[in-house]
């Protein structure tokens, strides 16, 4: 190795200024491949720069050449894999891991130990020594050539210690005593080692001198040999002794383990017993009240209730691993499910027996209405009963069910512990108490609607044959007055008469007065009063006693309501239970599902009372439509998923159709009016019929939730007023168009303006400008030109000021000159005149009518508007016949005066 090393040195680093201070012939770990040399350097130059360099042997050749360099500063890891053992292998971490495998281990120490003196002097311990024994970085290695390798490197790294400022003067001096120290160096080299030869001499001697000391030296060293031998004795002694303390110890310890473990597992398996005995142990008294706990009494409901969860706290109690194949584990298990089983096969056939108790007790006291009954509208006398069916039917009451809720109650948290543990029985009670309702619910329905029917449509067999449950139709005939007469057609599918407006302007001498329509909406109201806390106490039941309201479920397979088939009066609102169970998921529905098949007649019934209460009278829509918003509204507010407000909602429906259905109807008969070709019209009898039905309708709907509805009909029925008044004023023959239209107008503005509806106030501006333009028609078309003769005179003369003539020369025209309008005028003496407008008084007084009080309006216009006339005359007069003198034959005041005195005499 040695000489590989000076021919490293001579070969590669000293041509690069470099020192050879490490080296180890190594190969990489794990692949087959030629040996190499990793070498530390150090640069000759300042600053020294610390490098690591793999040497290859050529392969063409006897000579080395670099292959690889690395900066000792970028080693960041030296690791020698084990301190301990002999292992060739180790590990340099640059820029990535390098594994190397030396040639002996020997080699291996002695380049860590250069690369930890090189990092010791030059980095300042950067790089880190993993798995190396802490004496290799403290000395050399000894022993053979590892020695001789870590001395040479030692004595490189001394050599290469810089020069103090002392040696330098001392070399310096030196080379001048020797005039040929430069020049030949051979001989002054030579010199020196003569003289060394010299002081080697002279110290030997002296070494040979000092024998006798040395002898003395080596028999103390003697001497210390054998006191080392005695203390090795002893600690051998006291060597023997601990161990057979140690051994001791170690059986002390040994056992103290065992006891420790022995104590944590008991500790362990008394908590499992404690587990298993608290959780899973079952009173006696629990057991004896699951078994045969009264479920009549409160306190047997109550120890029966502590038991049930008590059960169902051990049969869900959470087990351990491993508990389940204990033998006392699965035996209680089967105890708890055998209890379970026995709990709810008592439980179900005790609330079956409930169920089939209180639907017994109810329909005990059933009783249909008596015929007496229904041609008195009495209640019963002679029934003690305070809560019997028949009472409260006649008193348009529906029975509480109350006292059968309060009972059941008790049984809530039993029927929440059958659902948790069997849900199978817990559907068949649900079931159950659906079917037991249902039929109960039903029939106190129907009984109570028929009762509301009876009231509604009177009691006399007149009311009943006018109105009759079966309907009727046929051809309806109007009213008629000493003003007019009007024929209304009717179809077979026609309300009858006194729902229509044209017959309301007669409805004081009808049956159906203001009090028959209170007492229609007082039991339309009682109806839906009654309902709505029937239903709401259900629903609450229902989800307090099924536990349904608090988390979402998959729905029980309850009996689903059979639906009904689609014959045009009720849709089928039932799914089949298949659709069901995939469609409804929460509670909410099943509740909602209940409340269907329990109350699947209300919706037919209260159907069959509106179409009762529209053909009594189609305008007990208005008074249905109002009541049922209401209720819908508050239904919402409450719940608007619940059964109410969706059976509700769906009524509703049906009531804005009748609705529509009865403003339709006004409209067309409004269209089917026909008026009397020898009778003047005056007010047309559906203008006074719309009068009441925005009355009624504004004191229906007062602060009523559907307001809009009622708008929407106004405009509607407006509309069709203003229609239909023009076309009946465009057929009469009696009565002059104008005069149609200026009255009836007159009343419409009349009543939009004495009503204030505020949807109508473009009808009620409109209604204004065809009353004023139609008077005016009028007053100038009847008034017509009362001096004839005067006026196509002065038609005349402003012809001729048309064509060019200048006024002051009309008055020399042959035909226009003063002669001839004195001519004219003559024939028009004030008694002339007042006769004419004495005929004029009693036409205008033929066409009129007396209802709307217009005459004395009419009568006025005309008086302005013959004023006008004359004042035009006299103004023609003085600008074409300026000078002349000519005046009229009568005066303003002569004219004020006849108007005056001809109203007056009539």
């Amino acid at each position: 190795m040695t000489a590989i090393k000076h021919a490293l040195q001579r070969d590669i680093f000293t041509p690069n200024d470099e020192r050879l201070l490490g080296i180890v012939n190594v190969c990489k770990a794990g692949k087959k491949k030629k040996n190499c040399f990793l070498c530390a350097t150090v640069t000759t130059e300042r600053p020294v720069q610390v490098k690591v360099v793999k040497v290859k042997k050529s392969d063409k050749g006897d000579f080395y050449k670099r292959q690889q360099t690395w900066e000792l500063r970028d080693l960041t890891e030296v690791d020698a894999k084990d301190a301990s053992k002999e292992n060739p292998e180790f590990d340099l971490h640059f820029e990535k891991v390098y594994r190397w495998l030396a040639s002996s281990t020997a080699e291996k120490n002695s380049f860590i130990s250069c690369i930890w003196k090189l990092n010791q002097r030059y980095l300042r311990k950067k790089v880190e020594f993993v798995n190396v024994s802490s004496q290799l970085l403290e000395e050399s290695v000894p022993s053979g050539e590892s020695q001789s390798v870590a001395g040479g490197d030692e004595d490189a790294l001394d050599d290469y210690q810089e020069l103090n400022a002392r040696e330098e003067q001392d070399i310096e001096s030196m080379m001048e005593m020797c005039e040929y120290a430069i020049s030949n160096a051979e001989a002054f080299a030579e010199q020196l080692s003569r003289e060394l030869q010299v002081l080697d001499g002279a110290n030997i001697q002296s070494i040979m001198a000092s024998e006798k000391q040395v002898n003395i030296l080596m028999q103390l060293l003697d001497e210390a040999l054998g006191e080392v031998d005695t203390i090795e004795g002893k600690l051998s002694s006291y060597e023997e002794m601990l161990q057979s303390v140690k051994e001791q110890m170690d059986q002390i310890s040994q056992s103290n383990r065992l006891i420790q473990i022995s104590n944590t597992n008991n500790g362990k398996l008394l908590d499992e017993i404690q587990f298993l005995v608290n959780y899973m142990d079952l009173s006696k008294g629990h057991i004896r009240a699951l078994q045969e706990g009264d479920l009549t009494s409160p306190k047997g409901i109550e120890a029966c209730i502590n038991a049930s969860e008590a059960l169902l706290q051990c049969m869900n109690v959470a087990l351990r691993p491993g508990h389940e194949k204990l033998m006392a584990v699965t035996q209680q298990q089967l105890l708890f499910a055998e209890l379970r089983d026995t709990f709810a096969r008592r439980l179900t056939n005790h609330l079956n027996n409930v169920f089939v108790h209180q639907f017994n007790h109810f329909s005990h006291f059933k009783m249909t209405i008596p015929q007496f009954y229904r041609s008195s509208c009495l209640s019963l006398p002679g029934h003690d009963q305070s809560s019997t069916l028949s009472q409260h039917t006649a008193e348009l009451m529906l029975p509480k069910h109350s006292p059968l809720h309060r009972d059941l109650l008790r049984y809530a948290k039993l029927m929440e512990w059958l659902k948790n543990t069997h849900r199978e029985k817990y559907e068949g009670l649900s079931r159950t108490y659906v079917d037991y309702m249902s039929r109960l619910y039903e029939r106190e329905i129907k009984e109570f609607f028929e009762v509301a029917k009876i009231k509604m449509a009177g009691t006399t067999k007149e009311a009943k044959g006018k109105f009759g449950l079966h309907g009727s139709s046929g051809k309806l005939t109007g009213s008629t007055s000493s003003l007019n007469k009007l024929t209304v057609q009717g179809s077979n599918s026609r309300r009858s008469q006194s729902s229509s407006l044209l017959d309301m302007g007669n409805m004081s001498a009808s049956d159906l007065d203001v009090a028959d329509r209170t007492k229609f909406d007082k039991i339309f109201e009682q109806v839906l009063s009654e309902l709505e806390p029937l239903c709401l106490a259900e629903q609450d039941f229902i989800s307090k006693f099924f536990k349904l309201q608090q988390h979402p479920t998959v729905m029980p397979p309850l009996a689903q309501p059979e639906t009904e088939e689609p014959d045009g009066n009720m849709p089928s609102r039932m799914a089949p239970q298949a659709e069901h169970r995939h469609s409804l998921s929460s509670e909410k529905d099943m509740v909602r599902l209940m409340m269907n098949k329990i109350f699947q007649s209300i919706e037919t019934e209260l159907n069959s009372l509106i179409a009762l209460g529209d053909k009594i009278d189609s305008f007990n829509s208005l008074y249905m439509l109002v009541k049922m918003s209401h209720h819908v509204w508050t239904a919402e507010n409450v719940d608007p998923a619940s059964y109410l407000s969706t059976t509700l909602g769906n009524v509703l429906v049906t009531v804005k159709r009748n609705f529509d259905k009865c403003i339709s109807g006004q409209i067309r008969q409004m269209e089917e009016v026909k008026i009397s070709k020898k009778s003047k019209v005056g007010i047309l009898q559906f203008v006074t019929g719309f009068e009441e039905f925005a009355e009624l309708a504004e004191t229906i709907f007062r602060n009523a939730e559907r307001r809009g509805d009622l708008d929407k009909a106004y405009v509607k029925l407006i509309r069709a007023v203003f229609m239909n008044v023009e076309k009946v004023a465009s057929e009469s023959q009696k009565t002059p168009r104008d005069v149609v239209m200026m009255e009836n107008f007159h009343h419409i503005f009349s009543t939009l303006s004495r009503l204030k509806i505020s949807c109508l106030d473009a009808e009620r501006r409109e209604a204004k400008h065809k009353y004023t333009d139609h008077l005016q028609s009028y007053v100038i078309n009847s008034l017509g030109q009362p001096l004839e003769k005067l006026n196509h005179f002065f038609e005349g003369v402003e012809a001729r000021v048309a064509q060019g003539v200048r006024e002051e020369e009309v008055s020399y025209q042959l035909a226009f000159n003063k002669q001839e309008l004195r001519k004219v005028i003559k024939e028009y003496p004030g008694k002339e005149v007042k006769k004419g407008l004495d005929n004029l008084y009693k036409k205008v007084d033929k066409h009129l009518c007396e209802e709307e009080s217009l005459l004395q309006v009419v009568w006025h216009s005309m008086q302005d508007e013959f004023i006008r006339q004359y004042k035009h005359f006299e103004d023609l007069i003085g600008r074409c016949y300026p000078g002349s003198g000519i005046t009229m034959e009568f005066t303003i005041q002569d004219m004020l005066e006849y108007f005056s005195s001809i109203a007056q005499s009539h």
